[in-house]
């Protein structure tokens, strides 16, 4: 708007408007403390390319998951951009870049040959990507990889061959769970080409074999990715209706601080819809200047204003430059002017435009028993939560009931927005919009003016609601026979809480036809975040967060929506979904037709943890089902002094049995040892891959970090009661088992003074059922895998042996029949 600076800004025109040339980079640590760089092109179509590229590369998701390789490669071409006028690399660079150990950096750059005073610096060419491996070895030695390198294999010989490495992929790094008909394991062919790519030694490739150095890169290389690349991209049918997703859900979404005190901000809704958040949240008060323009605050708090119209705008402007999938506005309306009701509808219709759904959709009419349209129907549509107008009340009614709140409320309208006691806060934040509160709220809210309950819809805000329309909560019994799938009901997180643990079945089944919103409870000042995963256990879609304040509950979420495209929507797992089938999140046991998980986790060794000489701790944690949940179930010791190449070699950490996989996830956190944060990672158990990966670490934000990292063994597999682990084993490696059995008849036979021959003829013919029907048939399970609770052994009575000859050895009992029935 300064004219001088317009002007100068003009210069080098070549067409087009000032603001169309314009581009904003915004960067940040996290929502809130966010800096803006403002750029101008000399023309329109250089803007665009600029901001649409710079867009896609901030938001790439293979980029936000590459391989260690790639991250080590980042940290190379940094190293190789900041170079002197002269075109030299500066030592003190790399000093920077790697401080945790500066006597380590010196002797690693000697052992290159390169000059190790900090004040020095080298030419690029001295320094190529194989100077910088080998710089990277030394500075970082991993006996750890030799030594698994020679347990498969190579102890007598500096390589693998091409059936070993083969093995090693098959056995070690593929995942058990995966049909293996779709999933096939590798040929020699497809292990041959992942040889050439990685083995340095061409002469060795040629010949199928793989030397430590190939073996290190193809562990740091794109293929051995920790989760599977085709898990990040939209791979969950998105047809099913709106009540069978998990929605990313933002509470208070203006607040950049916490509840009671501070800036609301627009910019928060354009940050929050970015990072893929899908419901957002808008707390509409009447506006007191002249223009009588709403506006957007917490009510009876010292948090600031922002224009209502401005939040629209910015909506308008951020709503699917992430994701197509609809996003719902949840409004908690106290505007008591049906004139200015009236303008926040307006701005709605004219701002939103066409992507504003106004009707509901011809498949789906607000009847009772109709299910809700599915987010592939309301792909690029804006919903809108706002009290419904009752049908009952004529216009004229309506209008006096919100004079009539306007006239009660202080006579002296800045007192409005005066702050309260933290009680009235409480009560004004609880009642949210399904005024479920006691009476001393009730009473507290009342004193309050209208900060206990929302202000009468008008006929305009009224009309743009369908199929979000939030009612007051009386029982799942009411909600159940309304069968009403448009209704939907808002739960403090103690109220929540409350009634999933009186009702933990009921509340699963009211949300496989319903949307539920839970919201944080209004003694939350300071913007914490109670944990999301209880609620997701019951189905509950719109679980809603301070998205300012990254706490491990906030990182849990930012952890489940990463999935799925970053598209704001997780399908719920089947059982939540199907009306015949009933779920208590309370189960211990088994859930019929869900095969559990059994996942180990060893941590071996930790890289470039810290820029610090300081000790190093790792603490692993299982989030799920209250069964599943272990908190801190692992900590490692602390490594003395060392961030650059701590070793554990920690004892394995068994999870024995995960019920709900797909709503588990394992995080990964690593500490320097006074316990100050690293960095730490969350991984679905249900995509993460078995063997051995590197865990590129991530901060609070979710943001990954370049050179820290964790190097672990993991082995997941479908979950196996111990009462059938010997039939599985036998399934699974038959000549093992028939084997072993063998040798256990020739040791009874020296005791028995049995003729060895015998005793052989025995194990061939006499342990046969005589009746084939009495073979127990595996049913297939999810994935293809066969369901192991299938295989129960039958009672001693009804298995039929064929009479065994006199002085023979005793038949095995019960399980080990069953084994031999299957095996022959």
């Amino acid at each position: 708007q300064d004219p001088k600076l317009r002007e100068l800004l003009d210069a080098g025109n070549l067409g087009g408007r000032l603001e169309n040339r314009m581009v904003t980079v915004v960067y940040g640590p996290d929502l809130v403390n966010i800096s803006y760089l403002n750029l101008v092109a000399f023309q329109e179509d250089i803007a665009k390319e600029w901001s649409d590229e710079v867009f896609s590369l901030a938001t790439n998701l293979l980029a936000q998951n590459m391989s260690r390789d790639a991250f080590l490669e980042k940290a190379y071409t940094k190293l190789k951009l900041q170079v002197t006028p002269e075109g030299r690399i500066p030592l003190k660079n790399i000093y920077r870049l790697f401080s945790a150990d500066r006597k380590r950096v010196e002797t690693a750059l000697e052992a290159c040959n390169l000059p190790s005073s900090r004040n020095d610096s080298i030419p690029q060419d001295d320094f190529t990507p194989d100077v910088y491996r080998v710089f990277l070895n030394n500075l970082c030695p991993r006996p750890e990889i030799d030594h698994i390198f020679s347990e498969f294999g190579a102890k007598s010989k500096p390589y693998l061959t091409v059936d070993q490495m083969m093995e090693f992929i098959n056995f070690k790094q593929r995942d058990p769970r995966l049909n293996e008909i779709l999933y096939p394991p590798l040929k020699q062919e497809q292990v041959q080409q992942l040889i050439e790519k990685y083995e340095p030694n061409s002469n060795l490739a040629k010949k199928g074999q793989i030397s430590v150095e190939g073996f290190m890169r193809y562990l740091s290389g794109e293929e051995n990715g920790v989760v599977p690349p085709e898990k990040l991209d939209l791979n969950e049918d998105m047809s099913q209706p709106l009540s069978h997703y998990f929605i990313n859900s933002s509470h208070n979404t203006y607040l950049t601080a916490g509840q009671l005190a501070g800036n609301s901000s627009v910019e928060m809704y354009r940050q929050v819809l970015l990072s893929g958040c899908r419901c957002v949240e808008l707390d509409c008060w009447k506006g007191r200047t002249a223009e009588e323009e709403p506006v957007i605050t917490h009510g009876f708090t010292m948090t600031t204003e922002i224009s209502f119209k401005e939040v629209i705008e910015a909506i308008a402007e951020c709503a699917f430059k992430t994701s197509p999938f609809p996003i719902l506005l949840s409004f908690e309306n106290h505007v008591d002017s049906p004139k200015q009701q009236a303008k926040m509808a307006e701005y709605c219709r004219l701002i939103f435009g066409d992507a504003l759904l106004m009707d509901p959709l011809e498949k789906y009419p607000l009847e009772p028993g109709v299910p809700l349209p599915s987010p592939m129907d309301l792909m690029y549509k804006i919903l809108v939560k706002n009290k419904k107008k009752s049908h009952k009340s004529a216009d004229g009614s309506a209008k006096k009931k919100l004079s009539e709140q306007a006239s009660n409320t202080c006579s002296d309208t800045s007192s409005m927005f005066e702050p309260s006691s933290p009680g009235a806060g409480e009560a004004e934040i609880e009642s949210d919009d399904d005024d479920d509160y006691d009476d001393d709220c009730k009473k507290s809210s009342m004193d309050e003016g209208t900060a206990g309950s929302e202000a009468m819809a008008t006929e305009e805000m009224s009309n743009l609601v369908n199929y979000i329309q939030p009612v007051k909560f009386e029982s799942f019994e009411v909600s159940k026979k309304r069968n009403k799938s448009f209704e939907m009901s808002s739960f403090v997180e103690t109220k929540g809480l409350e009634q999933l643990t009186k009702s933990p079945v009921e509340f699963v089944e009211y949300n496989k036809m319903q949307l539920s919103r839970i919201y944080p409870k209004g003694t939350r000042v300071d913007s914490s975040n109670y944990m999301p995963q209880v609620f997701w256990n019951t189905g509950c879609q719109m679980v809603a967060l301070n998205f300012q304040t990254v706490d491990l509950s906030m990182q849990i979420n930012m952890g489940m929506y990463e999935y799925n495209g970053k598209s704001g929507y997780r399908l719920k797992p089947e059982f939540m979904r199907r009306p015949d089938k009933h779920f208590d999140p309370f189960t211990e046991s088994i859930v019929d037709g869900i095969v559990a998980n059994t996942l180990s986790v060893k941590i071996i060794s930790g890289q470039f943890l810290s820029d610090k000489k300081v000790g190093t701790y790792v603490e692993v944690d299982m989030f799920g089902l209250p069964v599943d949940t272990r908190r801190k179930a692992l900590k490692t010791k602390t490594s003395q002094g060392n961030a650059v190449n701590p070793v554990w070699e920690e004892e394995t950490i068994v999870f024995k049995k995960v019920v709900l996989p797909s709503l588990a996830c394992l995080r990964l956190a690593v500490y320097e040892e006074g316990g100050k944060f690293i960095g730490h990672r969350i991984l679905p158990v249900s995509a993460i891959r078995p063997g051995y990966h590197y865990i590129c670490l991530r901060n609070e934000r979710n943001q990954p970090l370049t050179l820290p990292a964790l190097f672990v063994y993991i082995e997941v597999k479908d979950y196996v009661p111990d009462t059938y682990a010997d039939v599985i084993e036998a399934l699974s490696n038959p000549i093992r088992y028939v084997n072993l059995m063998e040798q256990r008849a020739k040791q009874l036979a020296a005791l028995t003074l049995e003729d060895e021959e015998e005793v052989k003829k025995e194990i061939d013919h006499g342990d046969a059922p005589s009746e084939a029907n009495n073979e127990p048939r595996p049913t297939p399970a999810e994935n293809g895998v066969n369901y192991t609770a299938s295989l129960t052994p039958k009672p001693a009575t009804q298995v039929v042996h064929s009479q065994p000859p006199p002085g023979s050895v005793k038949a095995p009992a019960k399980t080990e029949d069953l084994i031999q029935s299957v095996l022959t």
